[in-house]
């Protein structure tokens, strides 16, 4: 059976449906308005790949630029390599890597200011 994807005419919402062949089909129904008036849109196709070769393509570092100095670019490792292995990284992960990046700590801090008030050599 394949899926097929659809803009909902009412509230414009792209979605996927599974599509079986069969001799009354219930009408495509849009999961966010319940509209039945939907357009077919044009969509690439998939193929199915392993865990193993989804992480082999993660591996060329070079197609990322530096992942150890630029944190976008490793930004955008991290974000294919959670999509790769089907695992949402949250909100949390997006907060984290954004303190890391402007160099602060969780509570507004530096890293620096957090380590000296923390020896008491106020």
């Amino acid at each position: 059976m394949p899926i097929f994807e659809f803009t909902c005419n009412a509230c414009r919402k792209k979605f996927s449906a599974l599509v079986g062949v069969v001799a009354k089909p219930k009408p495509i129904a849009c999961p966010r308005c319940g509209s039945t008036d939907a357009t077919k849109r044009v969509s690439r196709f998939a193929r199915v790949r392993s865990e193993d070769d989804a992480l082999d393509s993660l591996c060329d570092e070079s197609k990322y630029g530096d992942i150890e100095n630029d944190p976008g670019a490793m930004r955008r490792w991290m974000k294919d390599m959670s999509a790769a292995m089907d695992e949402d990284l949250g909100d949390d992960f997006e907060q984290a890597l954004e303190e890391e990046m402007s160099g602060e700590g969780p509570d507004g801090e530096s890293p620096d200011m957090a380590a000296s008030s923390d020896s008491g050599l106020d």
